[in-house]
């Protein structure tokens, strides 16, 4: 299990780094000339892309097994993470309350992430099924 746990804080921080910068760009490019509603629908395949791949490096750099225990393991972790990282960035960074952030949730673009970030959470045990078909 510590291998799991290993491997879903550092999938969490990779694809929070990556997901940071692709914000910027989607705050400060794609946002304005595109609309907050399809920068966000554009940003969503490119950060899924991304985890997929770090998701399967982070499963081989820690040796993480196959089975669904450890694979959920691993992306409840980065889920867990994410969230708290996301809550602190919105008080700390944006001035937001905690049930203000929470709120966000409840329009249709945060429920749109919210939904990509269970996908994300899910996807070290997609593949760990993906891979016992072969």
């Amino acid at each position: 299990m510590p291998r799991s746990l290993a491997a879903g804080s550092i999938y969490f921080a990779v694809v929070f780094a990556i997901g940071f910068a692709l914000g910027i760009v989607r705050v400060v490019i794609t946002g304005p000339k595109l609309g907050e509603t399809a920068a966000v629908l554009l940003e969503i395949p490119v950060i899924l892309t991304a985890s997929w791949f770090v998701a399967k490096w982070c499963v081989a750099r820690f040796a993480v097994r196959s089975d669904a225990a450890e694979r959920l393991t691993m992306g409840l972790v980065a889920f867990c993470l994410t969230m708290l990282a996301e809550m602190a960035m919105a008080v700390l960074l944006f001035g937001r309350t905690v049930p203000e952030h929470f709120a966000t949730y409840s329009h249709s673009l945060g429920l749109v992430g919210l939904m990509a970030q269970f996908l994300f959470a899910l996807l070290p045990y997609i593949q760990g099924r993906v891979g016992d078909v072969r």
